[in-house]
This record gives structure tokens, C-alpha cells and sequence, in this order.
């Protein structure tokens, strides 16, 4: 395996100047949720404090996407790409919080090679007592896109970080994220392209014999065959496990990801081989665009500090328009139905306060 140009890199704080974000008018919240912030007739959006038991979305001020959030030993990490070159690890008590924090640099792309360029969506997991990032680079072609990795020197998520190499996933590959099945057997999940050329994003995976290194060929999981993912173009992306109550389900992003329409899909496991497409079932979209919300997509998700409540975390658009910059990191609470599936509800957008995740007191400074 190859394991040019991927200098390793020590720990470098950022200090970030102070953001200013545009706060956008209420939308509808789920039925599920009840905000605790009183405010007076006439009184301006953008002049409401959020009180100690709400929060206002978005948690992270555009430009920002592809937000990855974990939660370990009592803080909230967000993995992030900066200006396509650098990888960031932010770092709360909360993850309402994370935007206060400048972050520290763990890797910086090299001036040439074949992950130089358009580092992308970067992912942070915790995997036999150390910590990987899964991100994806190119050489500056777009159809050189491959998954690279990083393991970290300790198990704290700041440590520094190697470089394991280029994973083999015979072509074009983005979105890398881990699948854990309940026997122990990892698998890595991806966004790629059947061929050689741009024109369709399916979702493949493939088990892993170890976090780097891929145990078998690649299998195509689903493919982007119902209306709502071939908006624009014809992409399953963004691939993020969600597992709970017995229950395994992949969501994934679908369309573009520069178009109002994108959105969230979901497979459901059936059960018996996770690597036979005819095992999984798919719904959708699961999560999609409103009146006041548009390109809603490539999520990740956690849970509140006492663990009692789900979240989910994503990017979105607060204007109908095409294009990638005005894209910003929300987060709100999701529920389960009485057959096991998730219940995203609406994304509520910009500006509407939501309660504190449960159990904040647990974790105030």
C-alpha cells in the first residue's frame, strides 16, 4: 500500500476571527418539539438571546457541510474540512457548543500528490482503542477521488495522526463511513462511481480486515433508481449508520448536492447478509426540503448527554438557490415509531429555538 506524501502532523490550535451568521425567519417545528424561549411582540428575530434550557440553529454558521459529530468520555467531537486543504477536529461540552471552539489542525494536505486537493467530508471513528479519520482526496482530478486514512497516536481524538494510506476501492470513492455489524465484523460503506466516469454515485461496501485495509471486492448495496435521487444528476451519497432498538439502517444523501432537492433516503437491514443488496430495503426520501429549508442532507448523528435523546445533525440551505456556499450546520431531535423506524419529522431551519439536549446540566462548565 502505498504510503506516499502524507506527512505526519503535530497538533496546531487555530485562531479563528469572530462569525457573524444571518438568522433567517422560524420555521414549523416538529410536533415533538416545544420550544422554552418567550418573546416579545414585535421583538426582532435576530435580536432574541437564547435562554440557558434553548439553543438557535444553525450550530455551525455557513460555509459548512458534511458535519461528522461523535460523542466520547463526556465531550462532542466534530471532524471538519477546511477550505478543502486541512483536516479539523472541534471539541464541547455540548454540541450546541461546538461553533466556540476554534479547533485544532490534525492534518494538512501536501503541495502535490495524490491526496492533495479537495479534501472532503471527513470522518472521525473510534476502532480497537485508536482513532481513524476516513476523508476523501484527489490529486486535483476530480475522477482521482479516493478514501484516505489517518490513525491517531493515543487514544485521545487531539493526538497526532499518521497516515495509513489510500484505501482500495477499485475506483472513484467519497463518503467512506464504518459499518459495525453485532458480531464484531466492521464494513466500510462508500459513495462511487460504476466506471471510470462522472455520470452516477452509487453506494457500495465491502468488509474490512482491518480500519485501513478493505477484505474483499467491493458489492453494490443500492443505486440511484427512484425519482427523488436523480434530481440533477443520479447520486447516493453520504452514506451514515444509524442503529438502535435491534434495528440497522444506513441514510444516505440523494441528487445533488448544489440543488434544492437534495435529500435524505434510508435502507432498512432485513436481516441475514449485510453484503446482499436483496437485505436491505429502501424508503424515501426520509427527510427532505420544506417551505423555508432547502438542500437537506449528509447528516451524522448522536445523542444527548444522558443519552435519552436522538439527534440528528446536518447541512442545509437557507435560500433557494443553487450552489454549495451558503450551506450551514443544524441540529435537531429525531423520535422512533412504534415499528422501529426513525421519525426525522421537518428540518426546522435557521433561527427556531429548540430545547437543550437532555442531561446539559450533567456536562455545564
Amino acid at each position: 500500500m502505498a504510503l506516499a506524501n502524507c506527512p505526519l502532523v503535530q497538533n496546531a490550535n487555530a485562531l479563528n476571527g469572530s462569525e457573524s451568521v444571518t438568522v433567517a425567519a422560524p420555521e414549523t417545528l416538529p410536533m415533538s418539539v416545544t420550544p422554552r424561549a418567550e418573546v416579545s411582540a414585535g421583538m426582532p428575530l435576530d435580536r432574541i438571546e437564547a435562554t440557558p434550557r434553548t439553543f438557535a440553529n444553525p450550530i455551525l454558521p455557513a460555509p459548512s457541510a458534511d458535519p461528522w459529530v461523535i460523542y466520547h468520555n463526556g465531550f462532542y467531537y466534530l471532524a471538519e474540512s477546511r477550505n478543502q486543504q486541512s483536516l479539523w477536529i472541534r471539541k464541547a461540552r455540548l454540541f450546541t457548543e461546538l461553533a466556540g471552539d476554534p479547533g485544532v489542525m490534525i492534518w494538512s494536505a501536501p503541495e502535490s500528490g495524490a491526496n492533495c486537493n479537495a479534501i472532503w467530508a471527513p470522518e472521525l471513528h473510534f476502532i480497537n482503542g485508536r482513532w481513524y479519520i476516513y476523508y476523501a482526496a484527489d490529486d486535483g482530478l476530480n475522477e482521482n477521488h479516493r478514501m484516505w486514512v489517518l490513525e491517531s497516536d493515543s487514544e485521545d481524538p487531539l493526538s497526532s495522526y499518521r497516515c495509513r494510506g489510500v484505501m482500495d476501492t477499485q475506483g472513484w470513492a467519497i463518503d467512506g463511513t464504518v459499518l459495525t455489524m453485532d458480531n464484531g465484523q466492521n464494513y466500510f460503506v462508500w459513495s462511487g462511481w460504476p466506471g471510470t466516469t462522472n455520470g452516477r454515485q452509487n453506494l457500495y461496501i465491502a468488509p474490512m480486515a482491518n480500519p485501513w485495509t478493505l477484505g474483499a471486492p467491493r458489492t453494490l448495496l443500492t443505486e440511484p433508481d427512484a425519482l427523488w435521487e436523480r434530481i440533477e444528476m443520479d447520486i447516493c451519497e453520504g452514506p451514515q449508520v444509524l442503529q438502535a432498538h435491534g434495528k440497522t439502517f444506513i441514510i444516505y444523501s440523494a441528487s445533488g448536492s448544489w440543488c434544492t432537492d437534495y435529500c435524505l433516503g434510508m435502507l432498512v437491514f432485513k436481516g441475514g447478509d449485510v453484503l446482499n443488496p436483496a437485505a436491505w430495503e429502501k424508503v424515501g426520501p426520509v427527510f427532505k426540503k420544506t417551505t423555508r429549508v432547502w438542500g437537506v442532507g449528509h447528516c451524522s448523528f448522536t445523542k444527548s448527554p444522558d443519552g435519552t435523546e436522538d439527534w440528528i445533525v446536518y447541512h442545509a440551505k437557507s435560500r433557494e438557490e443553487r450552489g454549495w456556499n451558503d450551506r450551514h450546520v443544524l441540529a435537531q431531535p429525531f423520535t422512533w415509531g412504534e415499528d422501529g423506524l426513525p421519525h426525522f419529522g421537518k428540518p426546522v431551519g435557521a433561527g427556531v429555538r429548540l430545547p437543550i439536549p437532555a442531561g446539559a446540566e450533567m456536562v455545564a462548565a
